[in-house]
């Protein structure tokens, strides 16, 4: 049988390149991640890049990635959801996320028997971002969040990676659920109850309820950094306020970066006495696990502080402009 034949012509400009590969979303323009894992590469002195491929044309990507010189993918909005049926594998977080955000090759690389075809990889790192955003920034995990209650806020898929991470790795006892949709946070609880992980979720609906729980020790906020206007809106801003003045504090991730990781929530919290970590070192984090799929190499051989650098330097060039 003879192998297929796969149209991989690139639209970029890799001919140049000894490896490429692509961030696969919609609105990327802003991404930072081109960027971070540029830094990577020039650090390590090798002809690597990753290319924006702003669509969600599925077919066209899928060809692309059979060119031998691709390394991978991150995979963004709309498409972490749809690419996942057309993966030869998948890691654990990936299949009880339900969302893929990277894909990669093994070592090997090897083709499925008598297709001619490279086997993609996904896993989903969004996950170890939420994970190593707290363990990177807090001295004391015990004393901050480590068996205690905590909060998501939002509904959708940064909000599952969350709850995951908060689940199997940050001895999180339950974990509050916060959002302007009900319908989303019933979502989220029949998806995560069908995996085993459902039990320890708690819709949180209003002040009152609020009132009547213990602190959460870890928070990940998964919304856009909007003022709330709709009653829904507000009500869960209440909540969340709620939480944040009880007598116990805690750490707070704010993932959303993009203009600003300067949010307004953020800012409340901090007025509040609680530790706030900023959205970017959920993309830094998610990205070293990136960046180690795709080179084989350990965090230790990585420019950890150049990146870190480099991405601080990009949000006070942006923050300047806003």
């Amino acid at each position: 049988m003879s192998a297929v034949t796969v149209n991989t012509e690139s639209p970029f400009q890799t001919a140049a390149l000894d490896r490429h590969g692509y961030i696969f979303g919609q609105k990327i323009a802003a991404s930072l991640s081109p960027q971070f894992h540029q830094t990577i590469f020039d650090d390590l002195g090798w002809r690597w890049e990753q290319f924006r491929l702003d669509s969600a044309d599925i077919q066209s990507f899928l060809r692309l990635l059979q060119d031998p010189k691709c390394f991978g993918a991150s995979v963004t909005m709309p498409n972490k959801v749809a690419i996942m049926e057309h993966l030869d594998e998948m890691t654990e977080e990936c299949r009880e996320v339900g969302a893929c955000n990277t894909i990669y090759f093994g070592p090997a690389e090897d083709a499925v028997a008598g297709a001619g075809r490279r086997r993609l990889y996904g896993t989903n790192t969004d996950v170890v971002g939420v994970r190593e955003s707290f363990y990177q920034n807090i001295a004391d995990p015990d004393g901050v969040f480590h068996d205690r209650p905590a909060m998501v806020i939002g509904g959708g898929g940064a909000a599952r990676s969350a709850v995951y991470a908060l689940w199997k790795w940050m001895r999180a006892t339950r974990i509050y659920l916060v959002n302007r949709d009900r319908s989303e946070v019933d979502a989220v609880i029949r998806e995560c109850s069908a995996k085993g992980y459902g039990d320890s979720l708690v819709h949180v609906a209003s002040v009152e309820q609020a009132e009547a729980l213990e602190a959460p020790g870890a928070i990940v906020a998964c919304v856009p950094d909007f003022p709330p206007k709709t009653p829904e809106e507000k009500t869960a801003r209440g909540v969340i306020e709620t939480f944040l003045k009880k007598e116990r504090k805690g750490a707070i991730l704010e993932m959303c970066y993009n203009p600003s990781p300067y949010t307004e929530l953020g800012s409340i919290a901090e007025r509040e006495g609680w530790k706030v970590i900023l959205g970017t070192e959920a993309m830094i984090w998610q990205g070293f696990e990136q960046s180690k799929l795709w080179t084989n190499l350990e965090l230790k051989d990585l420019p950890v502080t150049k990146c870190k650098t480099v991405i601080a330097a990009k949000v006070s060039e942006t923050q300047a402009r806003l």
